[in-house]
């Protein structure tokens, strides 16, 4: 393991599997340590719709398998286990696995984020059975249908209000009365008249019938009163974790551990060292957005090794002094 690449891309999802794509055609002979949940939240998604090239949809899990058979295709080399440490202080950089140290000469940090959710044995049965995680993702699939929102923020009031655009009553359910969410957005979604408060509320299970999502048994936290709401869906909308408490000491972030990179480029704060997907995007997480930016990564971790080769080979035929 002593051999030093020229490129690892740590994490299995679309930006990572779209940088291995890139950084193989170009010939960088990309290694990606995809994780033993490779393939992201897509894993956990049913059908996908809305990724260009797939006219007639497509799972996600089949959709993941479609992109990491692609990378390979063209060169890419896996290890599917997780990445335990990092050391990007000096070259070349060190990612290790368990005892296991590799070396390369520029990494891709794309171990995407993880949706919060409510820790209900009944909602991890029903994932992609009618409970989600991303109303853009999966509203279609809702049309004319009851669905349940749990949350108390913006994203939970954006979540409710866009569902409304398809199915035809959406109730929200928020464990306090009092609300994370702008003023702004909270008066957009009690104007609504597709959308039910129900306050202080907590979900103890999520039922199920012929295998899909049923509806949900729901609790007030004041009374202790214990009824059941009808639904088809349920999206949980409590917020994102990025993936990226590896590199928190290494690597520039926010508040929240999202990677910071530099405006209009996929650089961090270490030279050599990129991220993409959603270690660094709070604001779209949709699939094709993270193949983009993975896509960027690559392009621009070439462009740094060839700079990098290009100086090197220019200090080697440079005249020595003395």
């Amino acid at each position: 393991m002593n051999e030093t690449r020229e490129l690892i891309i740590i994490g299995g999802g679309p930006a990572g599997y779209t940088a291995a794509l890139y950084a193989a055609r170009a010939n960088l002979s990309p290694l990606v340590i995809e994780g033993f949940a490779w393939g992201g939240q897509l894993m956990i998604t049913s059908d996908v719709e809305n990724y260009p090239g797939y006219a007639d949809g497509i799972l996600g899990p089949q959709m993941m398998q479609d992109f990491r058979r692609q990378s390979e295709r063209f060169g890419a080399e896996f290890v599917t286990d997780d990445v335990t440490k990092v050391d990007f202080s000096e070259h070349p950089f060190r990612v290790s696995v368990g005892d296991t140290d590799y070396f390369s000469e520029s990494v891709v940090v794309a171990t995407g984020a993880s949706a919060r959710q409510l820790g209900l044995e009944t909602e991890r049965t029903l994932q992609g059975k009618g409970v989600s995680y991303c109303a853009v993702c999966d509203a279609a699939f809702f049309r004319e249908k009851e669905v349940v929102v749990v949350g108390g923020g913006d994203s939970a009031m954006e979540e409710a209000i866009f569902l409304t655009k398809f199915a035809n009553k959406v109730t929200l359910l928020h464990r306090r009365d009092e609300f994370r969410a702008s003023q702004i957005m909270l008066d957009r979604a009690h104007a609504n008249e597709k959308i039910e408060f129900v306050t202080p509320t907590v979900v103890d299970e999520v039922l199920a019938q012929d295998g899909q999502t049923a509806g949900v048994r729901i609790r007030d936290l004041n009374s202790e009163e214990i009824r059941e709401i009808p639904a088809q869906g349920l999206f949980v909308a409590i917020g994102h974790d990025p993936n990226t408490k590896l590199f928190l000491d290494q690597l520039d972030h926010d508040k929240a551990g999202y990677l910071l990179t530099k405006p209009g480029s996929t650089e961090t704060n270490v030279e050599g060292v990129f991220a993409a997907g959603d270690v660094v995007d709070h604001t779209y997480r949709q699939a094709v957005t993270a193949a983009g930016s993975g896509a960027m990564a690559a392009l621009d971790a070439e462009r740094w090794l060839a700079a990098r080769e290009g100086h090197a080979a220019t200090a080697l035929a440079a005249p020595r002094e003395g």
